[in-house]
């Protein structure tokens, strides 16, 4: 269980984030995340990493490896398409939420790639741009699992619509399941001036995926900026333009 924390709000801009190169792809990291280490920088409740990835049309990660981690990829714009041991081929695209779990190991790969006939060349598919989450499960060892659903139709109201999420009060309506019964992800997409309103708990963690929103009273983000609370929430999050916002709501915390 979480432990007692005073309540904080730690702002963290775009600019701060590690930055690594692969080739033609480029990606920066909220957290320490393979060369970079930042011993004070490991994680923010269950969040172990939360990776913005640009990616050029024709390239991607090839085949690589994980386990015991909930591995949730949201994209922004663009496509890339997922296959991985278990057999499993699918597109990812804007408004699909996808879950891997990567349990007792799992060979996985993203590429921007051509997918349907009528498609230009791989090479001259436009930029995928996306966010990639982890996630400690609460129990390590399990088979190794994929899902994914559409909620481009929960996103019009505007709220908070939990995504990804293993806690019982979202049970019903979160469009995929995380193994770990204190975490959820919520998404909102909001116009110009509409607002939502974080829920409370030990740890949150919100990142503007797009667009440029206010904490009120405390702080304007705009694309690539995230937002740490610790023992709070409930604060309003008002769209200073279409935005679209990513928020963690976590009741326990890692142990690393």
């Amino acid at each position: 269980m979480a432990a007692h924390v005073p309540a904080s709000l730690d702002v963290r801009r775009a600019g701060e984030r590690s930055r690594s190169r692969a080739g033609s792809l480029e990606s920066q990291h909220s957290f320490s995340f393979g060369t970079h280490y930042d011993p004070s920088n490991t994680h923010h409740g269950l969040l172990v990493a939360n990776n913005q990835h640009v990616v050029p049309g024709g390239a991607g990660f090839d085949a690589h490896r994980h386990r015991d981690m909930e591995i949730v990829t949201w994209v922004m714009r663009g496509s890339l398409v997922h296959e991985d041991s278990t057999g499993r081929r699918g597109v990812i695209y804007p408004g699909l939420a996808q879950r891997m779990s990567a349990g007792t190991g799992i060979l996985h790969s993203e590429r921007n790639d051509r997918w349907r006939d009528d498609q230009p060349h791989a090479a001259a598919l436009p930029p995928a741009h996306f966010v990639q989450m982890w996630v400690l499960p609460d129990e390590s060892g399990v088979t190794p699992g994929y899902q994914q659903r559409e909620v481009d139709d929960a996103l019009l109201g505007g709220g908070l619509v939990p995504v990804a999420s293993g806690m019982a009060q979202h049970r019903r309506h979160t469009a995929i399941h995380l193994h770990h019964r204190q975490a959820a992800l919520l998404v909102a997409r909001l116009d110009s001036g509409q607002h939502v309103s974080l829920p409370e708990a030990p740890y949150l963690h919100l990142f503007v995926g797009r667009g440029a929103v206010d904490i009120e009273d405390e702080a304007a983000l705009t694309e690539g900026d995230a937002a740490r609370f610790t023992a709070g929430g409930g604060h309003r999050v008002t769209a200073r333009e279409s935005a679209e916002v990513m928020v963690w709501e976590m009741h326990a915390s890692a142990t690393r």
